[in-house]
């Protein structure tokens, strides 16, 4: 008598089913993901002709495994395997599908696909994790290429400036330049007016603080266009 198997894989548990060649249901269980548990279930009972199961994540690892242990066994494109299962089980749960499996391989109906081995899946994805990680190194220095053309700054040059231990330079610099802007600031406010009094529209001890512009008033206190002032137009 021949007997045929069919499994239903899933990441951690795989269900089983084994029928005669008259379709008869002879044998069924679930038992771990891993070769040598579906090996030593097959092994309690009778011997199989043909064990199938799908396409999937576990594929490469199980095939190879299972032939390792002695199972004849072959995979089966999934979408294949659909279609006969939709028609074999109206109910599609794991039990079923595995049923459903074994009936494919008893009858026969089905394709077997090809299952690289290891080590080219193993290849295949280095490569694979190769251009991911160079298409995020691209997108990375595209985005600091940008910001640097926004801010009109070379930040690669001041990387390396806070790597070689000049950091403290930029830190006085913009202490520098926060203390100018605060002292405009208080000067600003405590003369609402401009703070000019009858200073004239040339003085040269205005605050010079870029970005910084003076309130517009009858004064004409620091207007846009003098020599002092550089903000944005």
């Amino acid at each position: 008598m021949e007997y045929y198997a069919g499994l239903d894989v899933s990441m951690e548990e795989t269900h089983i089913c084994v029928l005669d060649r008259e379709g008869a249901l002879i044998r069924e269980g679930k038992t771990r993901s891993s070769p040598a548990m579906i090996a030593a279930f097959l092994a309690d009972g009778p011997p199989c002709e043909q064990v199938i199961f799908e396409t999937g994540r576990m594929a490469p690892m199980l095939y190879h495994g299972l032939i390792e242990q002695g199972v004849p066994v072959q995979c089966v494109e999934s979408r294949q395997a659909y279609q006969a299962l939709k028609s074999l089980a109206g109910h599609r749960t794991d039990r079923n599908d595995a049923r459903g499996l074994a009936h494919l391989a008893r009858t026969g109906f089905y394709k077997p696909t090809h299952v690289k081995s290891l080590s080219a899946h193993a290849i295949r994805s280095l490569i694979a994790a190769r251009k991911k990680l160079v298409g995020q190194s691209v997108t990375i220095d595209n985005q600091i290429s940008g910001t640097g053309r926004r801010v009109r700054r070379s930040v690669a040059a001041r990387l390396v400036a806070g790597i070689q231990g000049r950091g403290a330079e930029g830190q006085r610099w913009r202490a520098g330049s926060s203390c100018r802007a605060l002292r405009a600031l208080c000067s600003t406010r405590s003369h609402p007016h401009g703070g000019c009094g009858n200073r004239c529209r040339h003085e040269k001890d205005g605050p010079k603080v870029q970005g910084l512009r003076a309130p517009h008033d009858d004064s004409r206190c620091w207007p846009h266009h003098s020599p002092g002032f550089r903000g944005r137009s």
